[in-house]
C-alpha cells in the first residue's frame, strides 16, 4: 500500500424495528449511542488517511447522495432488508459496500450477494485487513474472524464521532463478550461460540476514566459469565465512584458476596432474562438454572441491595398456552420488577431454535425485517398466532396501567423520578404496540397459508 491514500467511509447502523415509523415509538433521546460504529472507527488504520462519517439511522437518516468511498453496514436480523436496500443503491453508484454484524456472522450466504465484502465474527482485526486490502485494490469478498482473537490493548471507541446530544448518553462501554450459556433461541452461540473474550481489567478501567463517566452502561450480555474476572473488574471499579447498568443472569443472586461487591462497585440496575415462569419452557429452552419459584426472591434481593430490575420474559415457546400472558403480567407486578419488558420468542436464523422449527416446519416467513422480538413468525405451539401477538400485548398494557406501575414501584430501590418517567416512557411504548407491531402480514394471507405455514414462506 503506498503513502497518501485517503478514503472517504461511512459506517452505518441502519434503522431498526422501533424506527420504521416515523421517528419510531420513542424519543429519539432515549436512546443510547450505539458501540459498534464507535469501535468500527476506533480500528481503522491511520495509515489510510480516513474521513470517517458516523450514521446512526436511529437518530438521522442517511443521505442518499452520500459522497464517500467505501460504506460499513452492521447488521442485526430486523435491519437485513433495509441494509440490503441501502446497500444496493450504494453499489449502483460505485460505491464498495462492506456488510458485517450479527445476521451476517448467523448466515453469510444471506448476505453475500449483497455486498462487495461480508466480514463474519468479531471485526478488531478482519476490518483493518480488510481496508488495507481495500487500499491495495485487493478486496476478498469474505473476512472471517480468527480463532486466536485477543480483546486487550484495542484503541478506545471513538465516540466523539457521534453527536452526544442526539443520545440518553455516550456513556457506554464494554468489558466481555460471548456467554458461557447455549440457550436455544440465543444468537450468541450459534454466531460467535461460547469462548468468553475479555478486555484486560486496566483497560476497561482506563475507557472509563478518559472518557470521564460517571453514570454508564456496560452492553456485555452476562458480565458475570467468569466469576474471577467479574470479580475483578468490580474491585477495580470501586475507587471509580461511578454508577452502571448492566446485564447479567438470575445466578447472581446465588452468589452473595459477588452481588455484594457488584453494589459496592456502583450497580443501580441490571437486565435480567427471566424468560418464563413455566419451568417447561426454561427445561426446553436449555436454561433450567433459572427457577421460577425464585424469580421474586431474585428481585427482592437485588432490591435490597440498591440494584433495580430491568426483567424480561418472553412468550411463545412450546409450553405456553393463552392464560401465559396475564399470568405472567401479574406475576411481575407482585415481584415488583422495576420495569418488565416483553417479546415474542424469535427463531433467529441460525440459531438451535430457527433449526428445530424449520425441521418441524413451523417457519412461517423469511421476511427479515419482522424479526424483531414483537413480530410472530413461526407457528406456536399451544396458541394461535393472533393469540400470542395479542397477548403479549395483553401483557404490556397490564403491567403498565397505572395501578401496576403503583403497586411495582413501592420497593424500587430507583430515584423515584427517574423510576416514574421510565414507566411512563414503556406506558406509551404499551399503549402503541398496535400501531407498530401487528400480524396483518398474515391475518392476510389464505387460510391454507395460515394452516400449513408454506404458502406464507417468502422467497429468498
Amino acid at each position: 500500500m503506498g503513502g497518501g491514500f485517503s478514503v472517504k467511509i461511512a459506517l452505518i447502523s441502519p434503522k431498526g424495528p422501533l424506527y420504521r415509523h416515523r421517528g419510531g415509538i420513542f424519543r429519539r433521546s432515549l436512546r443510547y449511542a450505539p458501540l459498534t460504529l464507535t469501535t468500527l472507527a476506533s480500528l481503522v488504520p491511520d495509515e489510510l488517511d480516513a474521513d470517517l462519517q458516523l450514521i446512526d439511522e436511529g437518530i438521522e437518516e442517511v443521505d442518499p447522495q452520500l459522497q464517500v468511498d467505501l460504506v460499513g453496514i452492521t447488521v442485526i436480523t430486523g435491519t437485513a432488508p433495509r441494509a440490503y436496500e441501502l446497500s444496493a443503491a450504494f453499489r449502483s453508484r460505485g460505491i464498495t459496500v462492506v456488510l458485517g454484524g450479527p445476521h451476517v456472522t448467523l448466515v453469510p450466504d444471506d448476505a453475500q450477494p449483497h455486498a462487495d465484502a461480508i466480514v463474519v465474527g468479531y471485526a478488531e482485526d478482519s476490518w483493518p485487513a480488510l481496508l488495507k486490502d481495500y487500499a491495495r485494490g485487493s478486496l476478498q469478498r469474505r473476512y472471517v474472524q480468527a480463532p486466536d482473537l485477543s480483546l486487550a490493548g484495542r484503541p478506545f471507541p471513538r465516540r466523539d464521532l457521534l453527536p452526544k446530544r442526539r443520545f440518553l448518553t455516550n456513556n457506554v462501554f464494554e468489558a466481555t463478550r460471548a456467554c458461557i450459556h447455549n440457550c436455544e433461541f440465543c444468537v450468541v452461540p450459534a454466531a460467535w461460540g461460547r469462548k468468553p473474550y475479555q478486555k484486560p481489567v486496566e483497560d476497561v478501567v482506563a475507557d472509563i476514566r478518559q472518557h470521564g463517566a460517571r453514570k454508564l452502561i456496560f452492553v456485555d450480555l452476562n458480565l458475570i459469565a467468569d466469576r474471577s474476572y467479574a470479580e475483578r473488574l468490580f474491585e477495580a471499579m470501586i475507587p471509580l465512584k461511578v454508577q452502571w447498568y448492566g446485564l447479567s443472569t438470575v445466578l447472581l443472586a446465588d452468589d452473595l458476596p459477588l452481588l455484594k461487591l457488584a453494589a459496592r462497585s456502583g450497580c443501580r440496575g441490571l437486565l435480567l432474562g427471566f424468560e418464563s415462569i413455566r419451568s417447561d419452557n426454561l427445561r426446553g429452552s436449555s436454561k433450567s438454572f433459572n427457577k421460577p419459584s425464585k424469580f421474586k426472591e431474585v428481585v427482592s434481593l437485588l432490591h435490597a441491595h440498591g440494584i433495580a430490575v430491568y426483567g424480561c420474559f418472553v412468550f411463545g415457546m412450546d409450553h405456553d398456552t393463552p392464560d401465559v400472558f396475564l399470568e405472567t403480567a401479574r406475576f411481575a407486578v407482585d415481584a415488583r420488577i422495576d420495569l418488565p419488558r416483553f417479546a415474542v420468542v424469535t427463531p433467529f436464523p441460525g440459531t438451535a431454535l430457527y433449526q428445530r422449527l424449520e425441521r418441524e416446519g413451523r417457519i412461517l416467513t423469511r421476511n427479515w425485517e419482522l424479526y424483531d422480538g414483537q413480530h410472530v413468525v413461526f407457528q406456536p405451539a399451544g396458541m394461535t398466532i393472533d393469540q400470542l401477538q395479542r397477548g403479549t400485548e395483553e401483557a404490556w398494557r397490564h403491567v403498565y396501567s397505572l395501578p401496576s406501575i403503583a403497586r411495582r414501584l413501592q420497593t424500587t430501590p430507583a430515584s423515584p423520578w427517574v423510576a416514574l418517567a421510565s414507566n411512563l416512557g414503556y406506558r406509551h411504548y404499551a399503549h402503541n404496540l398496535h400501531r407498530f407491531y401487528n400480524c396483518d402480514w398474515i391475518i392476510g394471507r389464505a387460510g391454507t397459508a395460515m394452516k400449513s405455514g408454506v404458502a406464507a414462506m417468502e422467497a429468498r
